[in-house]
């Protein structure tokens, strides 16, 4: 749920900068940039420390090699990701690869709630859920791919 909240919130909070004068978070789409970003930034950061880590590690499928390789390599992905949606001139080819992203990692989520994993100790969010949430995600990522 955290991800969510930093979406609306970090796209709420750009978009009133924009209308206190801000020029360039003046609109939804720059804003939803920024919302992304700060999301992207967050997910992207967890991949390297804490013991979050650890919960994205058990989450790749055990038939794909070198889970903590994927974590790092699709951390790396979204911390670049959020950087490229922060500059113009890059933001639809991020939020393009962050799209994709999103898809090539889902079937993580599925592994991990069909295996029914505790991570944080909770136990994971149910599948429909999270696949909402993904939804979600992936509408934003293509309305700046696809933006203005």
């Amino acid at each position: 749920m955290a991800p969510l909240i930093a979406l609306v919130a970090g796209t709420a909070l750009a978009r009133l900068v924009g209308l206190a004068g801000i020029a360039a978070l003046d609109g939804w789409h720059p804003a939803l940039r920024v919302g992304l970003a700060l999301m992207f930034v967050m997910t992207g950061m967890v991949h390297f420390v804490g013991p979050r880590r650890q919960d994205l590690i058990a989450m790749v499928p055990p038939r794909l090699p070198r889970p903590e390789l994927l974590v790092t390599v699709t951390g790396v992905l979204e911390l670049a990701g959020a950087v490229g949606l922060l500059v113009p001139a890059t933001a639809r080819w991020a939020a393009a690869g962050l799209a994709l992203l999103l898809l090539a990692m889902f079937p993580a989520n599925v592994s991990a709630a069909r295996r029914r994993l505790t991570l944080a100790g909770r136990p994971v969010t149910p599948l429909g859920v999270r696949t909402a949430l993904q939804l979600v995600f992936l509408a934003a990522t293509v309305a700046v791919a696809v933006g203005p």
